[in-house]
């Protein structure tokens, strides 16, 4: 599946509707984003159970501050709802697979529980 181009309007019905989501922050100016953008397409193609999205940070600049994405590309991955990565630099296509799987195999339940326990000691 190509990759889908995310907007402040599709973004949440998209994210909430959808267990894994992967998100390439970018700009048209940005010279690694160019580099990374054919790596992001070609691997999306090969993992149709995931929702590759990309979000332009000229165009949506409301996102990308709420996100706090302070350098592009920025690579953001979240199952259930859970932001579970967030890096910037591009990836080269085999690094980019590793992280997939790595992300595959988290247990969510595990991160949730984990999640909730943090959230718990830091309402004070």
């Amino acid at each position: 599946m190509a990759a889908v181009e995310l907007n402040k309007d599709n973004f949440d019905e998209i994210v909430s509707s959808n267990n894994f989501v992967i998100i390439d922050f970018w700009a048209p100016w940005c010279g690694p984003c160019k580099q990374f953008g054919p790596i992001f397409e070609e691997v999306s193609e090969k993992h149709a159970d995931i929702v590759f999205g990309k979000v332009n940070t000229e165009a949506e600049q409301e996102l990308a501050a709420h996100f706090q994405i302070r350098s592009i590309p920025t690579l953001m991955i979240l199952r259930d709802q859970i932001v579970i990565y967030a890096q910037p630099g591009a990836l080269m296509g085999g690094q980019f697979e590793q992280l997939i799987g790595k992300a595959r195999e988290l247990d969510m339940e595990d991160v949730k529980r984990q999640v909730a326990e943090h959230q718990a000691q830091h309402q004070g």
